[in-house]
């Protein structure tokens, strides 16, 4: 019989989805600029769960290495945000 598969926790995941389907209902439906930055404030927000909680914890989050998953979601989401910043109107 085989071991009962881990349980693991996808709450870090949807907290950080849901900023993120936030910032693109605000883009969508109000201001592009305010909606961009609220989606990368959700993958930044993604890359602090996963430097703050336990590979276990992470659930989903945890894609490769720590560090690596860190630094491109950290990334990703400063790139988001910088590009949002400097597209003009």
């Amino acid at each position: 019989m085989a071991a009962p598969a881990e349980r693991r926790s996808e709450w870090p995941l949807v907290m950080s989805g849901l900023v993120a389907m936030t910032g693109l209902v605000v883009l969508t439906f109000y201001n592009w600029r305010n909606g961009v930055l609220i989606f990368a404030g959700g993958v930044l927000f993604a890359a602090l769960l996963r430097l703050s909680l336990s590979d276990s914890a992470a659930g989903l989050l945890r894609v490769r290495g720590r560090m690596f998953d860190i630094f491109l979601l950290a990334g990703v989401g400063a790139a988001i945000a910088i590009l949002g910043l400097i597209v003009p109107n």
